[in-house]
Order: structure tokens, then sequence, then C-alpha cells
């Protein structure tokens, strides 16, 4: 028998064949279609969001083999602790999705409603697959388990001013326009504003005064504190996101009730400004929710 001899070349060639082997094998296994029976289950098996996040909520149902050359009727029901009408609404037909003809996915839309209290506690909506027609082609859940025919959907209460807002900051006769601020709490008494740049950037030019701000994309935070009687305190802090040359930050604010809009006076200190002098200006800031 003759003996070969592998020099090192040959050991990393047979190396570099054999991963392409196995990457090619991958790749192959990612275009792999379940060739099974049709099943239909919940997209995602739980969900969570605050009750204040007020715009549509996609819950998904999807069949797990391949497309159909006809629409797919998804029955379900729903149980759990919500209550529909004031934790929540269905848009559309309740108590059934359709798949639509030669797609993957159908939809149920979901709003919540904000009732916040700052009472904090959760809530379930339960969402469970009764039934799918057509029947002979299509089954509930994967497995004998049903995998996936549940899906639990669970409310986070939020505090009372807790929301997405678009905020509002009025310089003469023009006005600065941010939507999709959040303001959020873990106590109903610390509030913080994600972002309370609302055209900053373009605001010195209206005081003649040379701007150190330059953070347009950036996203300054400021905390506010809820008194309990409709008024508001801006404790003293510093934006790491502004430039030397403020002072810390402070002010007052009030809360309406009525229409949910939180108006906040923040006072700013600037140091040096183009004639020479320091000067204190009031941020008249005002939060509308959407």
């Amino acid at each position: 028998m003759k003996n070969t001899k592998y020099t090192f070349s040959h050991l990393a060639a047979l190396v570099v064949t054999l991963l392409a082997g196995l990457w090619l094998s991958g790749c192959e296994e990612q275009r792999i279609i379940y060739e099974g029976a049709n099943f239909v289950r919940f997209t995602d098996s739980t969900l969570s969001f605050k009750e204040s996040y007020s715009k549509a909520i996609k819950i998904r149902v999807h069949n797990g083999g391949k497309v159909l050359n006809e629409s797919i009727n998804v029955q379900y029901t729903i149980g759990g602790t919500a209550r529909e009408g004031r934790d929540y609404r269905i848009e559309g037909n309740k108590g059934t999705v359709i798949i639509p003809v030669n797609q993957s996915f159908g939809e149920i839309t979901l709003y919540l409603l904000n009732n916040a209290n700052n009472i904090l506690e959760s809530s379930t909506i339960e969402f469970t697959i009764a039934g799918v027609s057509p029947s002979d082609k299509i089954k509930v859940g994967f497995g004998e388990g049903g995998l996936g025919n549940k899906m639990v959907f669970t409310i986070r209460d939020a505090c009372i001013m807790d929301g997405i807002y678009t905020g509002r900051l009025p310089v003469g006769n023009q006005a600065f326009q941010l939507a999709d601020i959040e303001i959020s709490s873990a106590d109903c008494k610390r509030y913080t504003i994600s972002n309370i740049n609302v055209g900053l950037l373009g605001f010195p030019q209206f005081f003649n005064w040379d701007s150190p701000v330059g953070f347009q994309a950036e996203r300054p935070t400021l905390d506010f504190i809820d008194n309990g009687n409709n008024t508001l305190t801006i404790p003293q802090q510093v934006i790491p996101q502004f430039a030397s040359g403020y002072d810390t930050l402070s002010g007052t604010g009030v809360w309406n009730p009525v229409n949910k809009q939180i108006s906040l006076s923040i006072r700013m200190k600037i140091y040096k400004l183009s004639n020479g002098r320091d000067s204190i200006i009031n941020l008249p800031l005002i939060y509308v929710p959407q």
C-alpha cells in the first residue's frame, strides 16, 4: 500500500473545502420549505404594551405551511381580565381574522383605551384560536399540543400623564413642532420627557445670541414632578447635550385634566450672549396628546 504524505497546504485546502461544503449545506437548509400539513397559529405567544399606547396594535396570525389559493378564515375567542370597551377595543369583525388568498398572514387590529388613574396594575387579553376553514386543508396550532393556538396580551397600567405627545415650542408668530415624544413614569410622581429638542436648534436666532445648541439629532431628556394638584415642578437638572454656556434648567408647569395637555415653562440661564451679558429666558413647551 502506497503511503501518502499531506503537506500543510494540502491540509489547509482540505479544511477550506470542508468548511465550504458545510456553508453551502447551511445555505441549502435556509431554503427548505415546510412540507407537512398546513396549520395556523399566532405569530407571537405574548405581547405587552402600556395602556397609554395610542396607535393601532397588529396581532398576527400566520399560516405555517404553503400558501393556499383560497382565503383562510380563522375564528378566535377572547378571554382574560381586561374589559372590552374600557381597556381595549377590537377594530373590524371581532372573532374572525382572514388570511387572504396566496398570503401567509392575517391581522387582528387592537386599540388600547387609556384610563390611567395612577393605580399601577396590569390586565390581560387572552386570544385563542377556536377553529379554521377550510378545515380539511389546514389545522389549528402546530403538533399534537396545538402550539401557538393561544396568545396572551398584557396591558400594563400607565400613570396619568404617560403617553405619546406632540411637542410645540411657540416663538413669536411661529411655532416649532415635533411628534412622537414619549412621556413616562415608573412611580406616577416623577416623569421623564424622552426628547425636549423641539426646534431648539433654530430657537436662538430669534433672540440674537450665539447658539451653543447643535444637537438636532440628539434626544435630550427632561424630568418633571407631578405635585398632585395639576401643577408641575421641573427640578434643577443638567442637560448633557447642551454645550457649555448654560446653567442648570428648572421651572414650573401645569397639567390640564380636561384635554390632558401639559404646559411647561423652563427657566434657562445663558452666559455670554452676543452683547457680552448673561440672560435668563423661559422656554414655553407645550405637549399635546396624540
